[in-house]
């Protein structure tokens, strides 16, 4: 065997780097959900009081307004894998915990949607974190 036979480097993801791919993608459907959700309250189609935009109180006009725009644009960031994709996805995240966390007399308790956003964030950061140990160590 030759020297450039040996050296080859394996281009081929690893199974980490794999599951991290599908765990962003999953993550960016639920952000697509989370956003077309939005987007129904927002035109009217959200059975309840006060569920259409000229309607609402303006707290919840601004966050919903706000949200309806980002949760799709995080979604595509994941889906693609793109590094801002997380970023945008973290902005909403904080968003909606400051609002069913830090306000809830404002915009009600939505406990399991706050402890969904904490699973992901560690998931994630997990992930991303055996991710980069793996890559070092591959290159040393």
């Amino acid at each position: 065997m030759n020297d450039a036979a040996q050296s080859r480097v394996v281009l081929e993801p690893s199974l980490t780097e794999l599951i991290f791919e599908w765990f962003q993608r999953i993550v960016a459907v639920y952000c697509l959900m989370f956003g077309v959700l939005y987007w129904i309250r927002l035109i009217g189609f959200y059975p309840g009081p006060l569920w259409r935009f000229d309607l609402m109180p303006v707290h919840w006009q601004l966050a919903a307004a706000t949200l309806a725009v980002f949760f799709p644009f995080a979604a595509a960031g994941l889906w693609m894998l793109a590094s801002w994709g997380p970023v945008i996805w973290f902005i909403c995240a904080l968003t909606e915990t400051i609002m069913y966390a830090g306000y809830p007399q404002l915009f009600g308790e939505r406990w399991l949607i706050v402890a969904a956003h904490a699973a992901v964030a560690v998931i994630y950061t997990v992930l991303r974190v055996l991710v980069h140990l793996q890559q070092r160590r591959q290159r040393q």
